[in-house]
């Protein structure tokens, strides 16, 4: 190209036009019109709807279409106002009118559930993608389910979503935004999720006491598929604790473990004590073929994982947890936990979030394990009882 001195060249696409990221970082040939392909199977599937959820899905969107104006034109009264003015009548609104919406809201959520109780598993997929195009302008108004649904990291439930899920508060651009967004953090699955918070420490103080382990012992502990590990908040109360735990974070996302090292890095600055804390980058592949776990690490009196097996087949799953349960020492625990089959919220995160995850029941999950070494094992619900946690004690002596 001369009009760059000759130092550059130009690629002219004549015919067809390729996406040239996928071109030359992940050396794969992919043409834009490929989109459009399909066009014609993908406009039918509106067909295959069924006439009572397409009722459903137009008298939901012109009931949120009429509640969204009344809450934007709120909105707009109040842009002139002082910031605190703005806020304060705010807050009012939403114990107010906004309790009523939400209640409105619920009501709809429940009548989802009644409309898809007996769909299948093909059905569930083909409404909920209709369902999602229809309220494409509702859904991106939450926070938490925008993530949900573009997955900029490539995948549901990355660390930003479970940080959002943790504060459980007020988040959006608007008062419509917020109602959603709240309403969203505060359905039975999200609690589930806080919960497990409780969980591990529970857990972890147990094993202590099992143990026997004194203050100045060091305690290793492996935390797989860590995310913003927010947990660890609640273990890293006091400058003791940071003398006796050893941290092992693991994540296939470099960016959660970014965001992990930032809040410990905010205790430690706070307490003035510094954490004995290993970041490792892995995936689930990593785990099975050894790349990670060739025993550089050593053992560990404590492994848990809480947000890993939603995603993964049950071969694969089995292979992880037998992996997990090799790295402990005797008389170590394993806690890991899935999200059940009973989870009286799935029908809202798969149709709302396009969130799906692999639920099961008690006896799917403990056939995970392969306890030829006759390990103590037992089945834990947190107190919504919507997830359940597999825990393993290994035998031997400590």
């Amino acid at each position: 190209d001369p009009s760059h001195e000759g130092n550059t060249g130009r690629l002219v696409f004549t015919r067809d036009v390729y996406d040239t990221q996928n071109l030359f970082l992940r050396r794969k040939v992919v043409k834009l019109q490929n989109a459009f392909s399909d066009l014609t199977q993908i406009l039918a599937r509106k067909d295959l709807v069924k006439a009572p959820f397409r009722d459903f899905v137009s008298s939901l969107v012109y009931d949120l279409q009429i509640y969204k104006r009344l809450f934007d034109d709120f909105d707009k009264k109040l842009l002139e106002e002082p910031r605190e003015t703005q806020q304060l009548v705010q807050k009012y609104f939403i114990d107010t009118e906004g309790l009523k919406f939400r209640q409105f809201f619920d009501s709809k959520v429940r009548e989802l559930n009644r409309i898809v109780s007996d769909f299948s598993r093909a059905e569930h997929q083909l409404h909920g993608s209709y369902f999602r195009i229809q309220l494409f302008q509702f859904i991106h108004c939450c926070p938490l389910m925008a993530r949900t649904n573009t997955k900029p990291r490539g995948y549901a439930g990355d660390s930003k979503m479970m940080q959002m899920i943790y504060l459980n508060d007020y988040q959006g651009k608007s008062t419509f935004s917020k109602l959603i967004q709240k309403y969203t953090v505060e359905t039975p699955a999200a609690q589930s999720v806080r919960n497990r918070q409780t969980i591990i420490l529970n857990s972890l103080k147990n094993l202590e006491k099992r143990l026997r382990i004194r203050s100045q012992k060091e305690i290793k502990i492996l935390s797989v598929a860590c995310g913003p590990a927010w947990e660890v908040k609640k273990i890293l109360i006091q400058k003791s604790d940071f003398e006796k735990y050893h941290f092992y974070l693991l994540d296939q996302d470099r960016l959660a473990l970014d965001e992990a090292r930032q809040m410990i890095e905010e205790i430690e600055t706070k307490l003035g004590v510094h954490a004995r804390v290993d970041y490792v980058q892995a995936s689930v592949r990593n785990m099975i073929t050894n790349k990670v776990f060739n025993g550089a690490m050593g053992e560990f009196h404590f492994i848990y994982s809480m947000g890993l097996f939603d995603y993964l087949s049950s071969p694969v799953a089995s292979k992880v947890i037998d992996k997990l349960y090799k790295l402990l020492k005797p008389q170590g625990e394993l806690v890991a936990g899935n999200f059940h089959i009973s989870n009286s919220s799935r029908n809202f995160m798969e149709y709302w979030g396009d969130w799906y995850l692999i639920h099961r029941d008690n006896e799917e999950f403990l056939g995970l394990l392969n306890n030829e070494g006759n390990a103590d094992v037992s089945l834990q619900f947190e107190d919504s009882k919507n997830q359940m946690f597999l825990r393993v004690i290994k035998p031997g002596k400590k």
